[in-house]
């Protein structure tokens, strides 16, 4: 098809998206909660004609066009972080309000850009790829994951071992700015905890407070974060503090453990287990016997199933002459008579699970811009729900062409 046509029929959806948006941020969804949202996008996948529409067990919502035999799958988490303070909103959180800009005006509220915008691009995308004439190659799986934001990976992981065939690419919905992403740092989530010795706060010298034992920690986890390593794609590792607690029998009495709980980023070439002995060899740690711990992540979905896994996230880089990346890019000149440029996300995806740890090829487009996740000015562009809706209804049809010339090509060079 031309790029007229994408771009026009992409177009006459601009309504239907903008309302499905609208009511998705309408309606909270925190992690384990996000059933109201699972029920809206069962009614649209079934109004716009996917062949089959499901719930799994974990609560994840799937939709499949198509049962051919190259299997694609668009991802977009569609649970959301809190509010945070009320103050910092200018309106409502789950009111949306559309802003007016340069192009089609921009959709304000929680989830815009992180991820609700992409499922419902993801949605009426593909429901466009199948009015617009669908391949007989391509099965196309569209999943609204759950929990994405307490554990990344976790829902999506177990759909792609337990629930559906293992797919040739998955492509995520996470905000790119229109463009094609290949990458994310990995990460671990650690805590440091020094224990003390409780007494009455009337008289601190009979005990031993370890809040104050970590002040040296603090700034040996702060010096830390200068001197991790670089990717020259992926950028630096990092360390955050990201929360300090204290347990204490009162307000009155000096505390007999403190903890800090850190973010450790993890780029290009650093391990999960390297980076926690890293922070095990810290000497203010040593010196006071301190104790360092890898999270762990549980929790029961709204299904009543629970899974589990320790928080630790694999760095993962798709190669940029991967079949994938270039038929992302050619779907741009194709779909959207644009040249896309390739990058990667300064925060953590589901692409830790389908690539980090299954290896299966993924790639990132979608609307909006991550500056905007998890901020009281959450927000997505119009205009980039119509870009994205055209680029996910040329997309399956490329990639399932450049993905058969590859297996003929491997087939007839075995031979």
């Amino acid at each position: 098809m031309a790029v007229t046509s994408f771009l026009s029929a992409a177009e006459r959806r601009r309504r239907a998206v903008v309302d499905l948006l609208g009511d998705l941020v309408h309606t909270p969804s925190l992690s384990s909660n996000e059933e109201m949202v699972v029920e809206r996008l069962r009614h649209e996948m079934t109004e716009t004609g996917f062949d089959e529409v499901f719930i799994e067990p974990f609560g994840s919502i799937v939709g499949r066009i198509g049962t051919g035999p190259v299997n694609i799958v668009y991802d977009s988490h569609i649970d959301t972080v809190a509010v945070g303070s009320r103050d910092e909103w200018e309106t409502d959180p789950f009111e949306p309000v559309i802003r007016p800009d340069a192009g089609g005006g921009v959709m304000w509220g929680r989830g815009a850009s992180d991820d609700k915008g992409g499922i419902a691009s993801m949605v009426q995308g593909a429901a466009l790829y199948n009015e617009l004439g669908r391949s007989e190659e391509v099965t196309l799986w569209v999943i609204g994951s759950v929990q994405e934001e307490d554990c990344d990976g976790l829902a999506l992981e177990h759909i792609l071992t337990e629930v559906i065939p293992r797919p040739d690419i998955v492509v995520l919905g996470e905000a790119t700015r229109c463009q094609v992403y290949r990458g994310n740092r990995g990460r671990i989530e650690v805590l440091i905890r020094l224990h003390g010795s409780s007494c009455h706060a009337s008289a601190p010298e009979r005990g031993i407070n370890p809040v104050y034992q970590l002040v040296p920690v603090i700034s040996e986890v702060e010096e830390l974060n200068s001197k991790l390593g670089m990717d020259s794609f992926l950028g630096p590792g990092t360390v955050a503090l990201t929360k300090i607690e204290c347990e204490t029998p009162s307000l009155n009495a000096v505390p007999s453990t403190a903890t800090i709980y850190l973010d450790r980023r993890l780029t290009a070439g650093e391990s999960p287990d390297e980076a926690l002995e890293e922070i095990r060899q810290l000497p203010s740690v040593k010196a006071v016997g301190g104790t360092v711990e890898l999270l762990h992540y549980q929790r029961t979905s709204f299904t009543g199933m629970t899974l589990s896994q320790p928080k630790s996230y694999n760095t993962w880089v798709t190669p940029l002459d991967h079949y994938g990346i270039t038929a992302g890019i050619e779907t741009g000149r194709i779909a959207l008579d644009q040249e896309l440029t390739t990058g990667h996300w300064v925060f953590s995806t589901n692409g830790v699970a389908s690539m980090g740890k299954l290896g299966i090829p993924t790639i990132g487009f979608g609307p909006g811009d991550e500056v905007h996740a998890h901020t009281a000015h959450d927000q997505c562009p119009i205009d980039d729900l119509v870009t994205a809706m055209a680029w996910y209804a040329a997309f399956p049809s490329l990639f399932a062409s450049r993905h058969l010339q590859m297996l003929s090509h491997q087939e007839a060079m075995s031979n």
